[in-house]
């Protein structure tokens, strides 16, 4: 029986003599020299250096199967065509993961520079017809495989590659050889062909679905922006527009910060890219999570997206980016492996209890959002749980570097409010785009849109008109595409801005943005021309959809939930109906999909699902639904003889379970929400402040929780219950009284501000001393209950909008304020 090694003898030769780069270099990638110092070490080749530039592993092992069958003058054996294709695909596998892996180049792209290396274990393998069927039906498992696998693990240890990086090498390149198989068969032909293709089929029905393929086919379908899944595809767009966010990005600046959030004051800003890639390099920080933080609109999800595609293209396998959008994880196992396992929803986790301690990979994961976790998450200390597992398994990564799994985790600063955050983040903040970035930046929107255009919006940013507040909005990514498009538009003027403080500079952008949408943008979505009126009802239904997002966790929600909320609204069905009329088929899905949503992918949406393109609008016309309400609550009736309220004391109990009895509202919902009120004329703070007030004390007093038969916590309870929430009676009460809380606070600070106010909204969590209502008790007692569902409760939801309230006298004896904002609280008297 013949030894692999004598195929070789009779084909060994100078490489040179198996072809001139002209003719070959179409084949494939330049050999590079650590490929060939592979080849020349495994006995292929003579050892003959330099080599002529233009050659290539494809190239070579086809001129070497022609060159052995022109030698012998006969067709060559399954076995003696096997020895000569399966080496030397293995090595153009390898040499095709070193030209296109990053890391690979930087250890082990010069080779070893000249040094002799022989690998003497392969060649004395007897060929026979049976090992490369074997090989042909799943190369990896093969002899074969095995022993190529094990002669390339001698080489990458000969050059100084770690122990538990050589696996990850070997395991994919021995996968990935039977691609560079099947090229070597696209040139036979004949009775070889037909044996070859017997075996080469088989195994592909075996290999189609191992671990390999789903990992490479979750990294083309959810990581690349050339994906088939349209929904993939839908998020590397900008908004509505044609281009994607590769074509208009630019990578971001960052501020350290210190084990507290706090930044690190002589520390220049660093590339965000370049210290997230510095950190994954370095193996002394193999320990700590990367954790960027960042207010909204500052590009946290563009930032993962890219970064992952990049490591997709440089880095896998060494690390293999696995993106997962915090908002899309409906449940939460006490062992993190699992809750990584269902997020991932891919057969290389799904059917392989042990995917995170295979030592053929590595992943980077990528948590973006963890102020988006689903309500439940969040009302079950879920940040602050999902956060300290998160770093215990980095922990264990270091601790056990077979793992050598690592953790990028973006989100909003202000969700971790309250929060003990693991020791081990190594943390940065998304700095606000400089003059260098924001050109950097225009010149891509230049040359989307032309210089004439761009060079026009240049000039209205530093136009000494331009309002200050614009150009700092224009530091924002988000705001900052918002700007340009709208000036594109035309719909952007500098005086429009006159007298806007930040807050109301946002707005006027979104509210400008919503009506561009509506009334120029996208109307044709609905196939109708759209009248004054029902340019209304559409923003209302944006509004309800912002509010029914918002409700659910501030992730999708379900179609059918906002044609729900939509039963009552005359103008909004009308509308529907008449664009019904038009195009046959649901107009909300259409009107929603147009307007800056989009169909849903996470695990349980389901097609009926959307979500909005940015979280940024979803809580912007969350505000403006509260917003509406709020306004509505104050209205008089002309027509009453005693002149009462519009909206009844029991409707007004039951709106505020319908609109807050679902979650705490965020601090941008609740910023929005005061700037919308006091811009508007319709506000009328004190009126609304003794409504809220009122609720406030009945609620206090379990009025609403213990109501019968009538009882508004249940019944909001059971509405979440229907549309997939998991709050229970307690968490729907308790949230409900906290809104209102936060709202009071926040009337609280507004009135104090004003003379004319002061003396009429005071908000007293305990009432006022040497009063009637006055309990002492009181906020002791709300704390306690907020705090019955979990420990943090009450703090994530109020604990920001302490500052300035009056706590004079109040007992707080053992309460945790700890995380509170308390600056200028009346704490006089307080029992501490």
């Amino acid at each position: 029986m013949k030894r692999i090694k004598e195929v070789w003898q009779f084909l060994n030769r100078d490489i040179r003599d198996l072809g001139k780069p002209g003719e070959i270099i179409e084949s494939g990638a330049e050999v590079s020299k650590a490929g060939l110092e592979l080849a020349i070490a495994l006995g292929m080749f003579t050892p003959l250096a330099p080599i002529a530039a233009g050659l290539s592993f494809v190239g070579l092992a086809r001129r070497g199967l022609q060159f052995y069958r022109e030698r012998k003058n006969k067709e060559q054996s399954l076995g003696e065509w096997g020895a000569i294709a399966f080496p030397l695909a293995y090595v153009e596998s390898f040499d095709g993961l070193l030209h296109r892996n990053d890391w690979l180049q930087s250890k082990i792209g010069a080779g070893l520079s000249g040094k002799d290396i022989k690998l003497d274990g392969l060649g004395n393998l007897v060929l026979t017809d049976q090992l490369i069927q074997e090989a042909l039906t799943y190369f990896p498992d093969s002899i074969l495989g095995q022993g190529l696998n094990s002669q390339l693990s001698v080489y990458l240890e000969s050059l100084g590659v770690d122990k538990y990086i050589i696996p990850i090498v070997t395991g994919w390149v021995a996968w990935e050889t039977k691609t560079c198989i099947n090229s070597l068969l696209s040139y036979e032909s004949g009775a070889i062909l037909e044996g070859l293709n017997l075996y080469a089929k088989g195994g592909g029905e075996i290999g189609k679905n191992q671990k390999y393929g789903s990992i490479e086919s979750y990294l083309q379908e959810q990581i690349s922006p050339n994906s088939s899944n349209l929904l993939i595809r839908e998020r590397w767009r900008v908004f509505a527009e044609s281009f994607t966010i590769s074509d208009l990005y630019v990578p971001f600046k960052a501020k350290l910060l210190d084990g507290n959030g706090k930044v690190r004051k002589k520390e220049d800003h660093v590339d965000l890219e370049a210290w997230a890639k510095d950190l994954l390099a370095n193996a002394d920080k193999n320990g700590q999570v990367m954790f960027i933080q960042a207010g909204p609109g500052r590009g946290k999800s563009v930032f993962c997206r890219m970064f992952a595609n990049w490591v997709r293209e440089h880095l896998h396998p060494i690390w293999t980016p696995i993106l997962i959008r915090l908002r899309d994880i409906n449940a939460f196992e006490s062992n993190i492996e699992n809750t990584l396992r269902a997020a991932v929803n891919e057969d290389f986790a799904k059917s392989d209890d042990g995917w995170l301690t295979d030592s053929n990979t590595r992943f980077l994961f990528l948590l973006d959002g963890f102020d988006e976790l689903r309500m439940e998450g969040r009302t079950a200390n879920g940040i602050e749980e999902f956060l300290n597992k998160v770093g215990y398994f980095q922990a264990s990564c270091q601790q056990n570097p077979q793992l050598g799994h690592r953790f990028i985790v973006t989100g909003r600063e202000l969700a971790l409010q309250g929060i003990v955050v693991p020791r081990n983040l190594e943390r940065v903040e998304i700095a606000l785009m400089d003059e260098p970035l924001q050109a950097e930046w225009l010149s891509k929107w230049g040359s989307l849109f032309g210089e004439d255009k761009t060079n026009e919006f240049k000039a209205f940013l530093q136009d000494q008109n331009c309002p200050e507040r614009v150009q700092q909005l224009a530091q924002e990514p988000l705001l900052l595409y918002l700007l340009a498009a709208m000036h594109r538009d035309g719909k952007l003027t500098p005086d429009m801005f006159a007298g806007a403080d930040s807050t109301n500079a946002k707005i006027l952008v979104y509210e400008t943005t919503i009506d561009w949408v509506l009334t120029k943008q996208r109307p044709e979505a609905l196939n109708i021309d759209l009248t004054e009126y029902e340019t209304e009802d559409l923003r209302r239904i944006l509004m309800e959809a912002g509010l029914a997002v918002t409700q659910s966790g501030g992730e999708w929600v379900s179609i059918k939930i906002i044609e729900e909320r939509l039963k009552g609204d005359d103008g909004a069905k009308a509308l529907l109906e008449k664009a019904q009329k038009r195009i046959g088929e649901n107009p909300l899905r259409n009107a929603l999909a147009a307007f800056y949503m989009r169909p849903a992918a996470g695990a349980d949406a389901g097609d009926g699902a959307v979500e909005f393109i940015h979280k940024s609008f979803c809580e912007f016309l969350c505000a403006k639904r509260l917003q509406e309400s709020l306004e509505e609550w104050v209205l008089v009736d002309q027509r009453r003889r005693l002149r009462g309220f519009l909206i009844s004391t029991d409707q007004l109990a039951e709106e505020i379970y319908d609109l807050l009895g679902y979650g705490g509202l965020t601090p941008e919902i609740v910023e929005y929400l005061m700037a919308l009120l006091k811009g508007s004329d319709k506000f009328q703070p004190i009126e609304l402040f003794q409504r809220l007030e009122e609720f406030y004390l009945d609620w206090c007093q379990g009025e609403f929780i213990n109501a019968y038969p009538k009882n508004l916590p249940q019944n909001k309870m059971l509405q979440l219950r229907g549309n997939g929430s998991n709050l229970g009676l307690r968490e729907v009460d308790i949230f409900a009284g906290l809104n209102v809380m936060r709202l009071l606070l926040a009337l609280n600070w507004y009135g104090q501000g004003k003379d004319d106010l002061k003396d009429k909204i005071q908000f007293y969590p305990c009432g006022k001393k040497d009063t009637e209502g006055f309990d002492r008790d009181r906020f002791l007692r709300i704390i306690s209950y907020g705090n019955s569902v979990n420990l943090s409760t009450f703090i994530q939801t109020v604990g920001f909008f302490l500052s300035g309230a009056y706590l004079s006298d109040a007992n707080l004896s053992g309460a945790n304020l700890s995380g509170a904002n308390l600056s200028g609280a009346n704490l006089s008297g307080a029992n501490l």
